[in-house]
C-alpha cells in the first residue's frame, strides 16, 4: 500500500480512493439525471399520456427533483461499488 520512500503512513480513505471514486460518483450520476431529464423533457421518446396535474412547480419542476434523487442515489451507488471492488483488491494483495 504505501512506498518505503514515503514518510508519511496512508490512510484508509487514501488506501480506498474514495476521493477518486466519488469524483467518477458523481460524474456518472450527474450524466445520467441530466440525461433522463432532457429525455423526459423534450419528450424524446413520445409524450406522456397521462392527465396527471402536477402542482406548483410543473411536470418539468417535479422531473427536476427527481433527476436530482436520481443523481445522489446514483453517485452513491457507484461510489460503494468502486470502493468494494478496491476493497476487494487490497484484499487480495495482502
Amino acid at each position: 500500500m504505501s512506498d518505503a520512500s514515503d514518510s508519511r503512513p496512508e490512510t484508509m480513505i487514501e488506501a480506498l480512493r474514495v476521493k477518486r471514486n466519488v469524483t467518477v460518483g458523481l460524474g456518472v450520476g450527474v450524466g445520467v439525471a441530466v440525461l433522463a431529464y432532457v429525455v423526459r423533457v423534450f419528450e424524446l421518446l413520445g409524450p406522456v399520456v397521462t392527465g396527471r396535474e402536477y402542482p406548483v412547480v410543473g411536470p418539468e419542476g417535479w422531473f427536476l427533483m427527481l433527476a436530482v434523487v436520481f443523481a445522489t442515489a446514483t453517485t452513491l451507488l457507484v461510489t460503494l461499488v468502486l470502493t468494494g471492488v478496491r476493497v476487494a483488491q487490497l484484499a487480495a494483495d495482502s
